[in-house]
């Protein structure tokens, strides 16, 4: 589409020099339909963004729920350029570092100790190391997806490049059934380190389901990890451990911690966290100073303004009116959404003459065209308004009408104007 010029010049220069043309699967034209949408992104301010071409969007996606307070947020941005004029990495640790981890302690049930990092995946596979150290066991129990290292990665369909005895350690398990879970401690007896999932993703937990994970992982001697990357400071200040009131041995923060900038924390129990004096976990960036201040800015904000309340407000208020749409408009068959108001997912279906991936490449392009940057999953942000929800809404009621018609007349091949979306994996 000539909307879309510039980025398409970019996304083929970009394939020369970087694999997939992005750093990350989800931002790349895997996930977004390749000349139906835009591929790259000039600036942000508060719930909107700009492309290459100048279109503006109302952002759903948000960084992949990394932006939590909004696009170039004045007060993280004073924060962080107060402190880019004293400096960004040092030579010794900073302040910087004791004053964040106070505020961890401070908000977060499981939180004792503190280290940081950069990404989700640091943390999530330090508190592997550190469990496997803790427990002297190697096995793992896993639900949900906790990042790209050998020891998760290797349980899921893209696993090439990962040893085989490294596969053989990592196990999964069914979210929300006890059973399941229980199974592998029967098949693994006194073999597992730790057992880590996300305490949610779109289904709430059964009632007692977190507690009586708890509960197992203790009779068994196995540590219980929370991996909180999308559900810190999103479900509650504290995390879906504060909102369930289920405290585990270690968790794993990241994303919306900084708004943006790059820093993910584990943090724990202090006597499994004192492990961390003789396992092998460091990282010259851990301290960086620029990110560190931007996270105490966010919390603090966070706190402030009750971050948490407000997208389970207009999260609420957005899932309501999407399931009423849905209703109303007999849409059953093509689409539904799930999860906790602040964090929901619009899930395109299968039907008789296409697939759910390819409907939802129709879908993400006629979002686009109407000002909305969606790939299905309403990451709110502080900055979004109401209006911003009742403009999304007004998108909606276009839009999935759009699939129904496409998918019982098969039209999809004259109204999509670009490529089908690629499988990554599906974890979820």
């Amino acid at each position: 589409m000539e909307r879309y010029k510039n980025s398409e010049l970019l996304l083929q220069k970009a394939l020369e020099l970087v694999p997939t043309g992005s750093q990350t699967f989800s931002k790349s034209h895997y996930a977004y339909p390749r000349h139906a949408s835009p591929m790259f992104l000039e600036r942000g301010k508060g719930s909107a963004v700009w492309d290459v071409d100048g279109h503006q969007y109302i952002d759903f996606v948000n960084s992949l729920l990394c932006v939590s307070l909004g696009y170039a947020d004045e007060d993280i941005n004073a924060a962080v350029m107060a402190q880019l004029q004293n400096g960004v990495s040092f030579s010794l640790p900073h302040r910087l570092e004791i004053e964040v981890a106070e505020l961890l302690v401070d908000c977060i049930p499981s939180a004792e100790m503190v280290r940081f990092a950069k990404n989700g995946t640091d943390v999530t596979s330090a508190a592997i190391r550190l469990a496997r150290a803790y427990t002297g066991r190697e096995h793992v129990a896993v639900g949900g997806y906790h990042g790209w290292q050998d020891w998760y990665i290797g349980s899921t369909t893209r696993d090439l490049g990962v040893p085989g005895a490294v596969k053989a350690l990592t196990h999964t398990f069914k979210y929300n059934d006890l059973t399941s879970l229980e199974t592998l401690f029967s098949q693994f007896p006194k073999q597992i380190a730790a057992v880590i999932l996300e305490p949610m993703t779109f289904d709430l937990p059964k009632p007692g389901y977190l507690d009586d994970v708890k509960k197992l992982c203790e009779r068994e001697g196995a540590l219980l990890i929370f991996d909180e990357m999308i559900t810190g400071f999103r479900f509650a200040l504290g995390g879906a451990q504060e909102y369930f009131n289920v405290v585990p041995h270690l968790s794993t923060f990241g994303k919306g911690m900084a708004n943006g900038f790059p820093l993910s924390a584990i943090v724990g129990q202090r006597d499994i966290m004192k492990s961390m004096d003789d396992i092998f976990f460091s990282g010259t960036f851990g301290g960086e100073t620029m990110s560190l201040a931007a996270a105490k800015a966010t919390l603090l904000k966070m706190r402030a303004k009750d971050v948490a309340g407000d997208l389970i407000r207009k999260g609420e208020a957005l899932k309501v009116s999407v399931e009423k749409l849905i209703r109303e408009q007999q849409l059953e068959d093509y689409c539904s959404i799930s999860g906790f108001p602040s964090w929901t997912l619009l899930a395109i279906k299968d039907t008789p003459n296409y697939t759910g991936l390819e409907l939802k490449s129709l879908f993400i392009q006629e979002c686009a065209l109407r000002g909305i940057l969606m790939n299905a999953t309403h990451n709110l942000s502080y900055a979004h308004s109401d209006q911003d929800i009742q403009r999304l809404l007004e998108v909606y009621g276009e839009v999935l009408p759009i699939l129904k018609e496409v998918s019982e007349n098969k039209l999809l091949a004259s109204r999509l104007k670009g490529d089908v979306l690629k499988p990554v994996f599906k974890v979820r």
